[in-house]
């Protein structure tokens, strides 16, 4: 399959809400894939440079005890690998765009530096 086939199919998989982010990323320089499947899940936003995983969660998350066992079950695996998991509600998305988007790039790093991560 096509690289921009690829990317196609995978937008089309992911919400509006992590395309949001994604495109603001990449409108920054950071290479960010959605619907990236790491061998074990798909996450909605990785950052495999900076080795950084973005999960951006719907309410559900936090209120169903077995869904934020699973959640803190991959956050382990990619912790395993080396990689940072950032969960972030979609309620701060939407209501403080501009700054959730400036923090994750202050925890990316001035110019993409993986230094900090």
């Amino acid at each position: 399959m096509e690289p921009i086939q690829k990317e196609m199919k995978a937008r089309s998989r992911s919400t509006p809400t992590a395309l949001k982010l994604h495109d603001e990323l990449r409108l920054r320089g950071i290479s960010s894939y959605c619907e990236f499947w790491d061998g074990y899940k798909h996450i909605d936003l990785a950052i495999p440079s900076h080795r950084l995983n973005i999960e951006v969660d719907g309410e559900q998350h936090n209120l169903n005890p077995k869904q934020a066992l699973a959640d803190l079950k991959r956050t382990y695996y990619s912790f395993q690998k080396g990689y940072f998991t950032l969960r972030i509600p979609n309620s701060l998305v939407h209501s403080n765009f501009s700054e959730c988007v400036e923090l994750i790039m202050q925890i990316i790093g001035p110019n993409g530096d993986k230094s900090k991560i």
